[in-house]
């Protein structure tokens, strides 16, 4: 297996000077250094469009032709590119690190770390990797995909606050059916929102609005009437007409998310099935339509950033971190890195393993030495990445009939079972 080639700094940076800018949410400043460590010009901008503009004619004015910055995308990033200059990312926390080789306060500056940053890019050019920006499909993809996890974040967190509402105002409601932000759940709470007008219900008329809303669940309307008389009882009168208020505006929060939820999938599955890659991540086990996309989106499209299935891993946080110091060697969780991308990644491992024996296998052993469920998914998770990388730098599909793994697991079943 031949790994994509690293794309890398050139030797001694172009124009002779190097960049630092030092992002915030209201201004940035820039330093530029040359060779020798000296400061060029030092400047602060707005976080304007003027402003930004502003910030690209004067460092090319200053021949700078790299900025190191934090952070990878954003406005800022976005108009440094389209600047035509080189942005090299350099995270917090080296940059945290890197303060102390100018003095032992380590204290926070913005023109200092402005100035940290431009001098690294001047003195670690060997250990540092441009930026390389993903498609814009791939960055409209990720956006999207990002929004409706935050969406699904804000729904749970208010199907939680309903739930706890519901167990003083009316309990019957919490247990009635499978899920309380269900289609079916939230519809019943809209007729049916307080304990007096959950006691009008009769065998037949609950009955006959479950048949209204068109309910196809397993439950009869009489047994479903049991579980409402045999619940502990809500507030009722006037406490339970005043309850209803906030059931009502806890309702109509959920709904929307949940609406707003629907339209966001149908626009990831718009945008995944015109994307270039879309086929090598629909292809892995049970990756459905919102996992591809969460994955292909934190992953990216751009081959370079990733040159070996190890660098991906590490980055996705299922590779241990290794620290050893003389005859002390420990292995502990990794805390540096993209939590998008470990949380896409953790997610279809954890479910793969329902699908692929491979997985089920490599999930059962982790399990069976020892490891609780995070862990045994992270390892799993690190596994499948390797196969993730070797499709998705080729462009191929997963074909279950050329995972080798996989094949001579089946054929020791095979042969066990003859």
């Amino acid at each position: 297996m031949q790994d994509a080639p690293h794309t890398s700094l050139p030797a001694t940076a172009p124009g002779g000077v190097t960049a630092g800018l030092d992002w915030a949410s209201a201004d940035h400043v820039a330093c530029v250094v040359d060779t020798a460590g000296k400061v060029v010009t030092r400047f602060t901008i707005e976080h304007t469009g003027p402003g930004l503009n502003d910030l690209v004619r004067r460092l090319k004015k200053a021949g700078a032709g790299e900025v190191a910055i934090e952070r990878g995308d954003g406005p800022v990033v976005e108009s440094l590119l389209a600047g035509g200059l080189t942005v090299v990312v350099i995270s917090p926390n080296q940059v945290k690190n890197l303060r102390s080789r100018y003095g032992s306060a380590g204290n926070k500056d913005d023109r200092f770390d402005a100035f940290v940053l431009a001098d690294t890019l001047r003195t670690d050019r060997a250990r540092l990797r441009p930026l390389i920006p993903d498609s814009p499909v791939t960055a409209t993809l990720r956006a999207t995909v990002r929004a409706r996890r935050d969406l699904v974040a804000h729904r749970v967190a208010l199907c939680n606050q309903l739930r706890a509402h519901l167990a003083g105002a009316f309990p019957a409601a919490v247990g009635l059916f499978a899920d309380l932000d269900s289609q079916i759940s939230l519809a019943f709470l809209s007729r049916f929102d307080c304990q007096d007008r959950a006691d009008r219900l009769s065998e037949r008329r609950l009955a006959a609005w479950l048949k209204s809303v068109g309910y196809c669940g397993r439950q009869s309307a009489a047994a479903l009437l049991v579980r409402l008389k045999s619940a502990p009882r809500g507030a009722g009168g006037d406490d339970g007409t005043a309850r209803a208020h906030a059931t009502r505006a806890m309702l109509a929060v959920l709904t929307t998310l949940v609406e707003q939820i629907k339209t966001l999938e149908a626009q990831i599955g718009e945008q995944l099935a015109l994307h270039a890659d879309a086929h090598v991540f629909t292809s892995l086990p049970r990756s459905g339509t919102v996992r591809a996309a969460r994955l292909l989106a934190e992953i990216g499209d751009c081959r370079d950033r990733f040159p070996d299935p190890s660098s991906l891993a590490c980055l996705a946080g299922v590779a241990p971190s290794t620290r050893q110091s003389g005859k002390h060697k420990s292995v502990g969780f990794r805390w540096a890195v993209n939590k998008q991308l470990r949380d896409a990644v953790c997610d279809f491992a954890a479910d793969s393993r329902r699908a692929n024996p491979w997985a089920a296998k490599l999930y059962a052993d982790a399990i069976a030495r020892g490891k609780d469920h995070p862990h045994a998914t992270r390892i799993l998770a690190r596994a499948w990445l390797y196969v993730i990388w070797r499709c998705w730098q080729d462009g191929h599909a997963y074909d279950p009939a050329k995972h080798g793994a996989l094949q001579t697991l089946l054929r020791q079943d095979q042969q066990a079972a003859a």
